[in-house]
């Protein structure tokens, strides 16, 4: 395994494994899945550059531009929470009531 491939599953593993223990606040859930995203654009950005391709993908442009939507949704629910409910902590919100 070569180093670029051991950063990237360790930037992805460390952002999982953020995601996984520190949900106390919503920016930091969704800073952990923007890191997430942001390594796999990039391992999918390297990646005809290790297999020595000549054809340019188009996948990790769609890929940007999904996490692009992905963050601004997600920036829209941060301010509609913390506008109902007063601060962004997770264990505030109860997803079983209206």
């Amino acid at each position: 395994m070569s180093f670029l491939h051991l950063s990237f599953y360790s930037a992805f593993t460390l952002s999982s494994l953020g995601l996984a223990f520190h949900r106390t606040h919503l920016i930091s859930a969704l800073l952990c899945l923007e890191s997430m995203m942001l390594s796999m654009y990039v391992a999918l950005a390297m990646w005809p550059i290790q297999t020595q391709t000549s054809s340019f993908t188009i996948l990790p442009i769609l890929m940007l531009t999904f996490s692009a939507c992905e963050a601004g949704t997600g920036l829209s629910l941060l301010v509609a929470s913390t506008r109902t409910h007063g601060s962004d902590h997770l264990h505030n919100f109860n997803l079983l009531r209206c």
